[in-house]
């Protein structure tokens, strides 16, 4: 089985990806050069470079916040309410086909 994940960049150009499940949102995304993901910690919760917006239809989809997580997304340019860090969402099959965006910020 593969799950698929959606990256849309802030100019409108789609990025899809398959991967294994279990694979985290940034793990896809750096294995597959999307642009503007860059995870500079690589996943260790230590920078906001893997910064995202959770497509509204699949926000209640996501797991909850860390407190971690939130006081990350401190540190990230343009911070909304469907802000996440693609390092802390793994691709299960309830996921497949999400679609996240980039912001324009990480370009």
């Amino acid at each position: 089985m593969t799950v698929t994940a959606n990256f849309m960049t802030a100019d409108g150009e789609k990025h899809t990806v398959t991967v294994s499940p279990g694979l985290t949102l940034m793990e896809a995304a750096v294995s597959n050069m999307v642009p503007g993901i860059e995870a500079e910690c690589g996943g260790a919760l230590a920078c906001a470079t893997c910064h995202v917006f959770i497509d509204p239809t699949w926000l209640s989809k996501t797991p909850a916040k860390s407190d971690g997580e939130i006081g990350m997304l401190e540190f990230a340019a343009g911070v909304q309410e469907n802000s996440r860090l693609s390092c802390q969402i793994k691709l299960t099959e309830e996921l497949d086909d999400i679609v996240v965006h980039i912001p324009s910020t990480q370009y």
